[in-house]
């Protein structure tokens, strides 16, 4: 008896970047905020927990959602981290006060070996964008970096780019607000080529989860220094 034997498809190829959107109530800001991942690109938008449907409106929009229980930004981030599985992996708000577009140039200086992790450095585009306790508590950790590792920072956003498997040999174990800062003193003590680039800063959209409040970023604040001070972060 003879008949057709047909191959299993073969698996989609991985998407070339992947963006990782931690993610905690952001229904209203996610619809801007997917429509300027580039063309070819993966978002992941990690909920955290939210109430407002954020997951169903991402999946709606053609995002791949992660579930994260465990509250913490660091949480979230680290688990888009590990669910990614692109080469070069991006990190954005997804609060629609930064455009995933301006990830292009990092991808490239990535790519090309120009720069090892890539950072934004957040440029105001209205008054109010950045609010004037979460900028001096950020010029504050940027000038505390500075003595810990001797790297000229100006910000420590959250708009960056690095390779996968790089990332994850960092070994990151902050899962709240010192998860960021955590990336680059690793990665300097690790001997990366760190660079930053301009990028434009929106009013976000919602209330801040962090940074919102001055105990918000006092709470971020004191997650980063520990960070800093060389004692193991909150896990």
């Amino acid at each position: 008896m003879s008949g057709v034997t047909t191959s299993p498809a073969a698996p989609p190829d991985p998407a070339p970047v992947d963006v990782v959107l931690p993610c905690l109530d952001e229904a209203e800001a996610l619809p801007w905020v997917l429509e300027r991942i580039p063309p070819g690109w993966r978002a992941l938008v990690v909920d955290n927990g939210s109430t407002d449907g954020s997951a169903a409106v991402a999946r709606a929009l053609g995002a791949t959602v992660v579930r994260e229980e465990r509250r913490g930004f660091g949480a979230a981030c680290h688990a888009g981290l590990t669910a990614a599985t692109a080469e070069v992996v991006c990190f954005c708000d997804c609060d629609a006060s930064l455009d995933p577009s301006d990830l292009v140039p990092f991808v490239d200086r990535i790519r090309s070996g120009e720069a090892d992790l890539v950072l934004g450095r957040r440029r105001p585009q209205v008054r109010g964008a950045w609010p004037a306790h979460a900028r001096a508590g950020n010029l504050a950790l940027s000038r505390l970096l500075r003595r810990r590792t001797g790297l000229r920072l100006h910000d420590l956003g959250p708009l960056r780019a690095a390779r996968r498997e790089q990332l994850l040999a960092l070994g990151l174990t902050d899962r709240r607000s010192g998860y960021p800062l955590q990336m680059v003193v690793r990665a300097c003590d690790a001997g990366w080529r760190i660079a930053e680039y301009d990028v434009p800063y929106r009013p976000r959209t919602g209330a801040s989860k962090v940074t919102g409040t001055w105990r918000g970023t006092w709470q971020a604040v004191r997650d980063m220094s520990r960070v800093l001070s060389d004692r193991e972060a909150p896990a």
